[in-house]
């Protein structure tokens, strides 16, 4: 059985040091797990590393861009995705949980499934929105194949969606967009 590895510890205390805006209390206080075998995610919308367009954030309609996760091992029994802002001020803010999604189909991950709270304490996606005049925020979409199901009830807190993925990670892969708002 392959076990997955924790992130380093210096990039968990940045993780956990950052924010994005909003006061809730549902900060990850857990890091995210790796595997070691990689996962190939994108997106129409954007590519890895670019500015995420106004229409995807507070600043526009606030649309959840398409993600889509690449070939996934054999044995996957189901995707999960989470979406999440390490630079923000209060520590890290996820933007969505989605869990429970087929292996099988397009590899779309971003709609689907069920859905867990975020950092705004609300189930489904909080769109963008980093203080105005903050430096640009990264916005880290990472896909989780996994070998066993979650098994977790809608609405679960983001640290219950880590701790569900860290033991069963087949693969993972992540995809970055920045944003940052005019002062």
């Amino acid at each position: 059985m392959r076990r997955t590895s924790v992130l380093p510890l210096t990039f968990v205390t940045a993780v956990l040091a950052a924010g994005c805006g909003g006061d809730n209390e549902d900060r990850l206080s857990t890091s995210l797990p790796q595997s070691t075998a990689h996962l190939r995610v994108s997106s129409p919308a954007f590519i890895d590393g670019a500015r995420l367009q106004n229409k995807y954030t507070c600043d526009g309609a606030g649309e959840e861009p398409v993600v889509r996760a690449g070939t996934v091992p054999p044995t996957t029994s189901e995707l999960v995705l989470i979406v999440s802002d390490p630079d923000a001020v209060d520590g890290a803010f996820v933007h969505v949980t989605r869990y429970g999604l087929s292996p099988r189909g397009d590899g779309a991950v971003n709609e689907d499934g069920v859905e867990g709270r975020n950092s705004s304490g609300k189930v489904g996606w909080t769109p963008p929105c980093p203080p105005r005049g903050d430096r640009r925020h990264h916005y880290v979409w990472t896909v989780f194949a996994l070998r066993d199901k979650t098994r977790l009830a809608a609405g679960a807190d983001p640290d219950a969606v880590i701790t569900a993925v860290s033991d069963g990670a087949l693969a993972s892969g992540t995809i970055t967009a920045t944003y940052a708002r005019q002062g």
